[in-house]
């Protein structure tokens, strides 16, 4: 019998809450809260099962700037955290993209918190192949200090969306715009019609991203010269710009991010 056989018979609510009262530890959960959809869910979910917990929040820098505003003003008790570098940093120092394989923005911008704790995520079998083979409970391949725990992990979009209506928890209004992922502007998780999306949205990270390639594509030129480099000769920003925007050649990658909506 696996983990998700243990509570059957009852509402998916009913298990979520008595999933997270069953695998709480002395210490309480680690709630990792991005501001989206199934997230509002976790924490109200978390709330109403009566376990001890603390949230955080880390502010990446390229979340949208409506969700960024929904945290504050109605989640206070959520921990809020600054990362040491931003985004723009990050890929100078990187001299490359971020991609769907080489994801260095989810380590230093969002997963650096909740070693040695367990942590509550809203990661869902629902949410994409590569999330099908996840686990409801799971040893953090990059820490083994960090377990992960996901409630909701058999829940279909469908179910987040009904809770929210009839427990009327609050979301932020991109949802109503037509947005189906609150993530980072600019992930490469999102594909190219999704970061097309976004920078049609805020044309201003657009243009920081281009900056920040200008920077990093001269780094490459200056310290590399003319080595490929991750199997590209970018000439210029816009050349390392137009390569990332393709979007081909990074497709397969292990998912064991605690990104969630």
């Amino acid at each position: 019998m696996s983990n998700l056989d243990l509570f059957s018979g009852k509402d998916k609510a009913e298990i979520a809450i008595e999933r997270l009262q069953t695998f709480c530890p002395p210490e309480g959960y680690y709630v990792a809260f991005s501001g989206g959809k199934d997230s509002v869910v976790i924490l109200d979910l978390v709330k109403r099962a009566g376990v001890k917990f603390d949230a955080h929040y880390n502010i990446t820098g390229i979340d949208p700037p409506e969700l960024f505003r929904f945290i504050r003003d109605n989640f206070p008790e959520v921990q809020r955290h600054k990362p040491e570098m931003t985004m723009w940093q990050l890929i100078v120092k990187k001299m490359m993209p971020p991609t769907r394989k080489v994801r260095y923005c989810c380590e230093y911008l969002k997963e650096g918190g909740g070693s040695g704790r367990r942590v509550i995520t809203g990661v869902r079998h629902a949410e994409s192949s590569r999330r099908s083979k996840r686990g409801f409970i799971e040893e953090c391949f990059k820490d083994k200090h960090k377990i992960y725990v996901h409630p909701i992990i058999d829940w279909t979009d469908a179910d987040v969306w009904q809770y929210i209506k009839d427990n009327q928890v609050k979301y932020c209004s991109l949802y109503d715009e037509g947005f189906k992922r609150l993530g980072c502007i600019g992930c490469p998780m999102a594909g190219r019609e999704g970061r097309l999306k976004e920078f049609s949205r805020w044309p201003g990270f657009e243009k920081k991203y281009r900056k920040a390639f200008d920077i990093a594509a001269q780094l490459n030129r200056e310290r590399l010269g003319d080595k490929w480099v991750n199997g590209s000769r970018w000439k210029n920003g816009e050349d390392m710009f137009n390569w990332w925007m393709q979007d081909k050649g990074q497709k397969n990658d292990i998912d064991q991010t605690v990104m969630f909506e």
